[in-house]
């Protein structure tokens, strides 16, 4: 298996990069559905978050907590986790601001110059 989110983490395809230490890996969506939508993967394949071992399920659950605090600070909003598990066979978590407005699969069309403002806010 050789996923998109693989090919992202390993630089074949580019991404708006937010996060990265040994285990995790966390860039923004590039359909999102709402600004700063965010995605913390694993950099260990696996199709899903329960299947994951136990370094890399705490490591995931970690990162989540810190970017979650992160954006928390940057925008000023709740931040809302979603878990679906369905789009793409490698695990995730989807973090993203609380937006009143939000509904479920709505995609926001944000501008190449309005994906790099917003990862440059929220990047370590």
């Amino acid at each position: 298996m050789n996923t998109i989110f693989s090919k992202i983490i390993s630089g074949e395809i580019p991404c708006y990069k937010i996060y990265e230490d040994e285990k995790t890996f966390a860039f923004l969506d590039i359909n999102p559905e709402s600004k700063f939508h965010t995605l913390v993967v694993p950099k260990l394949e696996c199709d899903k978050i329960y299947e994951l071992p136990d370094d890399y399920y705490s490591a995931l659950w970690n990162s989540v907590k810190k970017i979650a605090k992160h954006m928390e600070e940057v925008t000023g909003e709740r931040s809302l986790l979603k878990v679906i598990g369905t789009d793409v066979p490698h695990a995730h978590v989807h973090i993203m601001p609380f937006d009143k407005t939000w509904t479920h699969g709505r995609t926001l069309k944000l501008s190449e110059e309005e994906m790099k403002e917003l990862a440059k806010k929220l990047a370590f």
